[in-house]
C-alpha cells in the first residue's frame, strides 16, 4: 500500500509500523489532552468514597514526619540541643524537606510501576500511547507534592528562611532528577510487571530501602564518618542522595548559620552526574518499554 499512488512501487511508500507501537514519550506530548483526562481519572478514582480526599496529601507525610522526628530527632538525639550540641539545627526542617521529596519519588514510582496492569481494561479495548499511563502516575504524584512543598516553605519562613537564587535553582534541578528517575524506572518496572507480577514486590522493597539509602533521616557526614570517603563517593552515585541533598541545600541550609558544608564536589560533580544518570534511566526505560509494549494486550 502506498501513500501517494494506488500502484505498487509508487513514489511515496507508506511507512510500515509494528502494530501496538507508537513514537514513545513523544506521543505523550502529542496527546496532552488524553494525559489530562487520565490524571483527572486517577485523582477521582483514588479518592472516591474518601472523607478526607486530597487532605491525605497532608495527613500521611505529617504522621510520617512526627514519627521520625520523635524517634530520631528526640530519642536518638539527631536534633541539636543544649545536651547535644553536635546534632543538626532545625532538624524538623531538615527531616521534612527530605520526606516531601522521597514521598514524591516513592508514590510516583510505585504508581507508575502498577499503571499498565491497573489500566488493563483500557489497554485491551483501545489503542492509545501506553506511556501515558506511567507518565500520568508521575503527574498525579506531582499534584500531591504541591501542598507538601507549600507547608515546607511556610515552615521555613517561620525559621528565617532566606534562600539565594542559586539554592532555589538547585532545588528545581533536584526535583527534576527525582521526577526523571521515577519516570525511567516507572517505564521499566511498569513494562516488566505486565509479564512478571513479582516486579511490584521488587519495587516495594526498593522504595523501602530508598528512604534509608539517601540522607532523609540523617546527614551525609555520618556516612563519611562511619564508612570513609570511598563509601561516601559510592553513596553519592545514588541520584536520590543528590536529589534529597539539593532540598536540604535550598530549604534547610538557609535556616541555619550556613556553616554546614555540602558533600565534596556536590555542585560541580555530583549534581551533573545525578542528572545524567536520571536522564539515562529515562532513555533506557523508554527503550525497554517500547520493546515490550507490543504484547501488553495479549499478556494482560
Amino acid at each position: 500500500m502506498t501513500a501517494g499512488s494506488d500502484e505498487p512501487g509508487g513514489p511515496a511508500q507508506a511507512e510500515l509500523r509494528v502494530p501496538g507501537r507508537g513514537a514513545g514519550l513523544r506521543d505523550v506530548a502529542r496527546h496532552r489532552f488524553l494525559l489530562k483526562l487520565l490524571v483527572d481519572k486517577e485523582i477521582k478514582v483514588r479518592y472516591r468514597g474518601s472523607v478526607l480526599g486530597l487532605l491525605w496529601s497532608y495527613v500521611k507525610p505529617g504522621v510520617q514526619f512526627i514519627v521520625f522526628y520523635i524517634a530520631l530527632g528526640i530519642f536518638l538525639g539527631l536534633e541539636q540541643s543544649d545536651r547535644n550540641p553536635d546534632g543538626l539545627p532545625n532538624y524538623a526542617i531538615y527531616l521534612f524537606s527530605g520526606i516531601v521529596l522521597i514521598n514524591f519519588f516513592s508514590e510516583a514510582l510505585g504508581n507508575a510501576s502498577r499503571s499498565i496492569v491497573g489500566n488493563s481494561g483500557l489497554i485491551k479495548k483501545i489503542y492509545l500511547p501506553r506511556e501515558l499511563f506511567p507518565v500520568s502516575a508521575i503527574w498525579v504524584s506531582g499534584i500531591h507534592f504541591l501542598p507538601q512543598i507549600v507547608i515546607l516553605v511556610v515552615a521555613c519562613l517561620f525559621t528565617g528562611w532566606s534562600p539565594s537564587i542559586l539554592q532555589l535553582a538547585v532545588a528545581i534541578v533536584g526535583f527534576l532528577i527525582a521526577a526523571f528517575l521515577a519516570t525511567g524506572l516507572g517505564l521499566i518496572f511498569g513494562a516488566i510487571n505486565v509479564y512478571y507480577r513479582d516486579a511490584e514486590n521488587l519495587v516495594d522493597m526498593l522504595l523501602m530501602v530508598a528512604t534509608w539509602a539517601s540522607p532523609v533521616l540523617y546527614s551525609w557526614e555520618m556516612v563519611r564518618r562511619q564508612l570513609g570517603d570511598t563509601a561516601l563517593s559510592i553513596y553519592m552515585l545514588n541520584p536520590l542522595t543528590v536529589s534529597v541533598e539539593t532540598f536540604h541545600y535550598a530549604f534547610w541550609l538557609p535556616t541555619t548559620d550556613q556553616q554546614f558544608a555540602l558533600p565534596p564536589g556536590f555542585l560541580p560533580v555530583w549534581l551533573p552526574v545525578a542528572l545524567a544518570v536520571a536522564l539515562f534511566t529515562v532513555i533506557l526505560g523508554q527503550h525497554l518499554f517500547r520493546r515490550l509494549e507490543g504484547r501488553f494486550a495479549q499478556e494482560l
